[in-house]
């Protein structure tokens, strides 16, 4: 079993990275594997909604699509996922959330039902709305989210700083143990011959009706 993380931040090794590693650090003493990776400080393209990618055809953004096509295939093989990102104007990088749209809308990523979880690293505010506006990506698509004690955040402004966020720490460690235990229970049921839920054809519908009078 292994668990991708994502940093979100374009600082590769700064506060969010921290809280990362304290999250890796926790799932490689239970026993499972990690892969951390960083998706850059340049700027990503954002989903237009064009439609080219369903049914597993390529983004048409073929310029920076290289780090999306890594995290899919990387996702893809992975068991669960976390995400982390920080805060600058009481939301996720926006770098990360075109990244995200990117990465989950298409139709070749493979996520349902595996394992996820966001972290957010704030100096001091905004983290409740970031996990909120992170979060919704993982119910859209199937994904159980995994909790922690509290609100899975860290505050402070260096990685000095977050380090002493002692709560925050801790925090990281029960998401990691939490995770742990849901991959290992669903591994368990999978030997014990629990099947997956079935998925009925979808349906789509808008909220435009036509009257009829």
């Amino acid at each position: 079993m292994n668990v991708l993380l994502i940093n979100g931040s374009p600082n590769e090794k700064g506060c969010t990275y921290t809280a990362l590693k304290e999250v890796e650090k926790t799932l490689n003493e239970c026993g499972i594997g990690t892969e951390l990776l960083h998706i850059g400080a340049r700027a990503i393209q954002g989903c237009t909604g064009c439609g080219a990618c369903k049914g597993g055809g390529e983004c048409i953004f073929d310029d920076d699509n290289e780090i999306v096509t890594i995290a899919r295939n990387k996702l893809n093989e992975a068991d669960g996922l976390i995400v982390g990102s920080p805060v600058y104007f009481a939301s996720a990088n926006g770098s990360l959330i075109a990244f995200l749209d990117r990465l989950l809308y298409g139709g070749k990523v493979k996520c349902a039902y595996k394992p996820a979880a966001a972290i957010a690293s704030a100096r001091r505010a905004g983290s409740t709305a970031t996990l909120d506006e992170l979060n919704k990506y993982f119910s859209v698509r199937q994904m159980p989210i995994v909790s922690s004690q509290y609100w899975c955040m860290v505050h402070g402004n260096t990685p000095d700083e977050v380090k002493q966020d002692l709560e925050g720490m801790q925090i990281m460690r029960t998401l990691g143990r939490n995770m742990a235990w849901l991959l290992k229970c669903m591994e368990a049921g999978k030997k014990a011959g629990v099947p997956m839920p079935e998925n009925e054809p979808r349906i789509s519908t808008n909220f435009i009706r036509q009257l009829l009078l």
